[in-house]
This record gives C-alpha cells, sequence and structure tokens, in this order.
C-alpha cells in the first residue's frame, strides 16, 4: 500500500424485510446489519455484489463494495 495514496470503499446495502410487526423486522435488519460489519471488518468480501441472507439462510438483499484507492487532494 502506498502511503501517499487514499484508500475508498464504496457500499451500498439494499435489504428488503417482511414481518409481524416493525419490531420484529427492525430487529431483523439490524442483526443482518451487525452481521455485514463484522463481515466489512474482517475483510470477508471482495469487489461486486454479493447475496445477503439472514440468520436462517434466507435472501435479504444484496450488498455491492468497490475498494478503491487514489491520489490524496
Amino acid at each position: 500500500m502506498d502511503d501517499n495514496l487514499t484508500q475508498y470503499l464504496k457500499c451500498d446495502v439494499e435489504l428488503n424485510f417482511a414481518g409481524p410487526s416493525p419490531a420484529v423486522v427492525n430487529k431483523w435488519a439490524a442483526d443482518v446489519l451487525r452481521a455485514l460489519a463484522d463481515s466489512i471488518e474482517k475483510n470477508e468480501f471482495e469487489d461486486g455484489h454479493h447475496e445477503v441472507k439472514d440468520s436462517v439462510g434466507k435472501p435479504v438483499g444484496t450488498i455491492y463494495l468497490d475498494f478503491s484507492e487514489g491520489d490524496e487532494f
């Protein structure tokens, strides 16, 4: 890694949940977002689109990551 280059991350997340109440879908969304944050922090994703699943393996959306670097402004 060049010390003169700034590291960039573009991250787009689109999730969709359906459930019996706002509290339940909020909890499900928060659980998925916490898991995504842990995976990002552990560098488990490469560039591109990735399917996102909930804790029981049901697809709930996608995450897009684009890692890049460039000159400092």
